[in-house]
């Protein structure tokens, strides 16, 4: 009786500890399967809203040519309104978009550029009043100083169109440019329409 007993009660012990084997083996298969989320309680995988993959609405943007002036006596900067696909709100995205039309050259009855052809857009950041406009070696090869002095008249009203009163920070391969071509076009940035306006003239 007394075995019995003792049988009875090795076998409730056993089924005891094979129950909690299998428990522990099946909470260690979730957090396999499904690890915790520690990132402080962020979510890893956020609800994306919107919708991705499509382009965003054309937009109007400005971008700037020379034009002579009625009397002929000399130029001014004319702006050309264009669409974009590019979201306003992003202005980095915007002023990429206007300025790589820009440097794609004029076409027929939009004005001239003197822009040289081959200058390429390396980066462009917009950051509240400030904008930098990172340009290719091209941009201060060939002309004079007149030329000089349009090119960079073009880049400056083209960058300041979403906000006129902008700060352009001009760089060539990442430089920042404090002259300009072998004209030697000194540039004190950094530029504005106003300043632009006050020292150099068309």
């Amino acid at each position: 009786m007394t075995e019995q007993r003792k049988n009875n009660q090795f076998s409730g012990v056993a089924a005891t500890a094979a129950a909690a084997a299998v428990i522990i083996a099946g909470v260690g298969g979730y957090f396999t399967l499904n690890p915790p989320n520690l990132d402080n309680g962020r979510d890893p995988n956020p609800i994306q809203t919107g919708e991705p993959g499509k382009p965003p609405e054309q937009t109007t943007a400005a971008i700037y040519w020379l034009q002579q002036t009625s009397d002929g006596t000399g130029f001014e900067l004319v702006p050309q309104n264009i669409q974009v696909q590019a979201d306003v709100n992003q202005p980095s995205e915007f002023l990429k978009a206007a300025m790589t039309s820009l440097l794609a050259g004029p076409t027929e009855g939009t004005g001239s550029s003197t822009i040289p052809q081959g200058t390429k857009l390396l980066g462009i950041q917009a950051k509240g009043d400030e904008i930098r406009v990172n340009l290719s070696e091209e941009f201060q090869l060939g002309g004079g100083s007149a030329s000089m002095i349009g090119r960079v008249g073009q880049i400056v009203y083209t960058a300041t169109a979403l906000k006129p009163n902008a700060k352009v920070y001009l760089e060539l391969n990442g430089e920042k440019v404090e002259v300009l071509g072998g004209e030697g076009l000194e540039l004190q940035q950094p530029l504005t329409r106003d300043n632009y306006k006050k020292n150099f003239e068309l």
